[in-house]
């Protein structure tokens, strides 16, 4: 199967699925008796693989072998897809020529690896996913808080800079919790302007919108492939590659060094520095499928599907009582397919299980690794998220809105423990998995 292969012909934006993935007509049972099929609205989280990722792994894995160190010919062809993915990668999401492609476990990972190469403070934003808000403590993190407009955003992020020069700026594309877009060339060129980098958390944002690198004046991105529709295990950090060839290496092993003496050491430039060890060729391949293929749909066509679904979604909970939206800059910015609410009466974690018990939909409940935000938005308290993909449809849309105003008008059918769980819960596990 190519890339190709995956498109629909589409009668409307957001009536079909955009392409198809392992496990679509996965079948669930229900607490309630029978089975449903399952409506995945946890693309935020991990999404399911693409057919064509999977068909690219099976054709690959006859070849897999040890990369980099081997003359055998499968080792021959493992260490050509794997730097093969390094360029797909990179033109997948507009790299420049000198860029460096490093291979990650995902995009927690990535900003861990960058955190040991900035040369100074880093600025942020307090409405960011932990993975871009932990690993920055060590380097004289300095937060700023997220304004009520945009424009306020931006002012308050310009003072900090001002007042103190930083190394680099980092940013998240697409929030995880509202799915709000940032202005990631106003926000480039602002870092610039004081002498700062742009580091941007594109784990949300990538699968979702088209990303260039260069064009927008970003100096790095990370993302993971586990949202990029290649759950195998690899990640990407994208970006100059001075400050990582300078940085000590990330792991201390084979293939991260020039030579080795009883005493000491010569490591190697990036990306190799930062990659000791067998390398994820298998998660590499993956994630080069996953950008081949998104790069073949449109960039238009995607938009206009998840537009469509997200604007169904967000009217459909609206306009049930006790149901409400949380948002940072209400309709002033565009949005990724990824709604965030809340059902009064009800608990996150309550309204989450009943949507998998008793209709089969996953959903996410907790406070999505974005803590500091859910105190600003939801005074620290749990939320329900549904996040879209390529794989949603209209239908899948109106099967949670159903199930959200049957919760609303008449409660769960089943009962549920003080941790929220179903009591009993009698849905069997899938034999030779547990």
């Amino acid at each position: 199967m190519t890339a190709h292969d995956t498109l629909v012909d589409l009668p409307a934006a957001g009536a079909e699925p955009l392409a198809a993935l392992v496990g679509a007509d996965l079948q669930v049972p229900l607490v309630t008796g029978g089975t449903a099929r399952y409506v995945n609205l946890d693309h935020g989280a991990s999404a399911p693989a693409l057919q064509a990722v999977a068909g690219r792994v099976a054709e690959f894995l006859p070849h897999y072998a040890s990369v980099h160190r081997g003359a055998g010919f499968p080792s021959i062809t493992s260490t050509a897809a794997y730097e093969a993915a390094r360029r797909s990668v990179a033109a997948f999401v507009g790299a420049r020529p000198d860029d460096v492609v490093q291979v990650v476990r995902n995009a927690t990972d990535a900003f861990n690896l960058l955190a040991t190469a900035v040369p100074g403070d880093v600025v942020h934003l307090d409405l960011e996913h932990h993975a871009n808000l932990l690993p920055w403590r060590e380097r004289g993190s300095r937060v700023v808080a997220a304004g009520s407009t945009v424009a306020a955003t931006l002012s308050a992020l310009e003072a900090e800079l001002a007042r103190t020069p930083a190394a680099l700026l980092a940013v998240t594309g697409a929030s995880n919790v509202t799915g709000e877009l940032l202005p990631l060339a106003e926000l480039a060129a602002l870092a610039h302007r004081h002498g700062a980098r742009i580091a941007v958390d594109g784990a949300q944002l990538v699968p979702h919108r088209r990303v260039d690198v260069a064009a927008l004046g970003l100096d790095y991105l990370a993302f993971s492939g586990h949202k990029l529709y290649a759950p195998y295990g690899a990640g990407v950090l994208v970006g100059r590659r001075d400050w990582l060839d300078a940085a000590p290496p990330y792991l201390a092993g084979g293939g991260a060094v020039r030579r080795v003496t009883v005493g000491g050491a010569v490591w190697t430039t990036s990306p190799a520095r930062h990659e000791a060890g067998t390398p994820n060729a298998v998660g590499a391949v993956a994630l080069a499928a996953a950008c081949d293929a998104l790069a073949a749909i449109p960039a238009e066509v995607q938009e206009a599907h998840e537009r469509d679904l997200r604007g169904r979604l967000a009217a459909g909970l609206t306009a049930l009582p006790g149901v409400r939206l949380l948002t940072l800059w209400d309709g002033e910015v565009d949005a990724v397919g990824l709604v965030t609410f809340t059902v009064d009466g009800f608990p996150a974690e309550l309204v989450a299980q009943y949507l998998s018990a008793e209709h089969g939909i996953g959903v996410r409940d907790g406070r999505f690794c974005a803590h500091p935000l859910l105190d600003r938005l939801h005074d620290g308290r749990t939320a329900v998220r549904a996040s879209l993909g390529l794989g949603s449809a209209r239908g899948d849309v109106d099967r949670l809105v159903a199930a959200v105003r049957a919760l609303v008008e008449s409660g769960p059918a089943w009962t549920y423990s003080d941790e929220h769980l179903p009591v009993p819960d009698p849905r069997p596990l899938p034999l030779g998995l547990v």
